[in-house]
């Protein structure tokens, strides 16, 4: 089936294209255009991407190298730098935004396995800030002498998928993002400290989810009672109660459970909110542990993607960019379930950046390598502290 065909070929096939020409059409992306199309656009942005191109200058100057391979590539003819800056600049970024969200349900549809094996569904809520230039992108205001953009993340803990992705100014407070998610019955949802807003938890309590966040060193709380806990394990309170102060008792009248849990590696001692009455103390205290796997994703996308320097300099391109961004990462993790390749998404995208022109099929390309050699591995492997 692959026969003949470039390594860049065979991970476009996993792209479904009449879902993106439904999407341009939509848009009515591809007005006036007569040769580069939106998704000659768009694959070239993947090239981009899976290449490790550090500019749009860098990627057209290895595209060009290429250009009688441009064909079969998909990538079409004219494909200029003015081409594609102008195609960045100019077209709605919504076309990659919504295909990047048909990507990410059918790469968390393949991974709902993951979920059942843990028999619940839990997500990590939180933001990174990408600094810009500010004299070069005016518009991305964050200071008197600084420019930024802010990504805020709905990160699936068990599938290690984005399933939301909001980008605003950098000036943005984090909290404002909660106001767009869609909250799941029966899910968990973890949130640090800095999204301690009584009234968005509430909003969880009434959509019948979980939510676990740190408290705050001011936290006025009322203990009703308390459950025993053993203290060799790190547990030093679970107690139901309710909260007394004037505001936050009009924001959440219901009841919270405290927790609060010692940890002996860092010597730290951490208070945790929670609405859920029926889980075990010491599971709701771990399962903050895992909100530090989405900071190890935006490590990971920032190292191993270009989501910070860009190829033009307007908020479309801008956008256009980042959404192309998640769209690769979501093609890697799709085309790894399709082909069962039991390889890292690091690795994966090491071979694969090195392979794009080559006629390979992509299974055989990770059949007989040595990976104990790889020095860096992907951050699902990193170990990490508790909190």
């Amino acid at each position: 089936m692959n026969q003949g065909k470039y390594v860049f070929a065979q991970l476009t096939v996993f792209l479904p294209r009449r879902v993106f020409d439904g999407i341009v059409k939509e848009y009515d992306g591809n007005k006036y255009v007569k040769h580069f199309t939106c998704w000659n656009q768009l694959l070239c942005m993947v090239f981009g991407q899976l290449a490790n191109r550090d500019s749009l200058r860098d990627l057209v100057t290895a595209l060009e190298a290429h250009s009688k391979k441009s064909y079969h590539l998909g990538l079409g003819k004219g494909v200029t730098r003015s081409n594609l800056a102008k195609a960045n600049e100019k077209r709605n970024h919504r076309i990659f935004e919504d295909f990047a969200y048909h990507l990410i349900s059918l790469a968390n549809g393949m991974g709902t396995g993951k979920a059942q094996e843990t028999g619940q569904k839990t997500y990590a809520f939180d933001s990174t800030t990408i600094d810009l230039c500010l004299s070069v992108f005016w518009w991305a205001r964050f200071r008197k002498k600084k420019g930024g953009i802010k990504l805020h993340t709905l990160f699936d803990v068990n599938t290690q998928i984005p399933v939301f992705v909001h980008i605003t100014a950098a000036s943005v407070h984090d909290m404002n993002a909660m106001d767009r998610l869609v909250y799941e019955a029966g899910a968990w949802y973890i949130f640090d400290r800095g999204y301690l807003d009584y009234k968005r938890l509430h909003r969880i309590e009434r959509c019948s989810a979980y939510f676990v966040i740190r408290a705050k060193s001011n936290l006025r709380f009322k203990r009703m009672y308390s459950a025993k806990t053993d203290r060799s394990t790190g547990l030093l309170c679970d107690q139901i109660g309710k909260l007394t102060g004037f505001h936050t008792w009009k924001d959440y009248p219901q009841k919270l459970r405290r927790i609060k849990y010692y940890d002996k590696e860092t010597d730290r001692t951490f208070v945790f909110l929670t609405n859920n009455r029926e889980a075990e103390a010491l599971e709701i205290a771990l399962l903050y542990k895992n909100r530090w796997q989405i900071e190890l994703f935006f490590k990971w996308i920032k190292q191993h993607l270009k989501i910070k320097s860009f190829w033009g300099t307007s908020e479309n391109a801008v956008r256009v960019q980042i959404y192309t961004a998640i769209i690769t990462y979501c093609l890697v993790a799709i085309v790894a379930e399709k082909l069962k390749l039991q390889r890292t998404t690091y690795e994966i995208l090491q071979v694969l950046g090195i392979s794009l022109l080559d006629k390979t099929p992509v299974n055989e390309l990770f059949a007989n390598i040595d990976y104990n050699n790889v020095k860096e591995h992907d951050y699902k492997q990193l170990k990490f502290s508790l909190f």
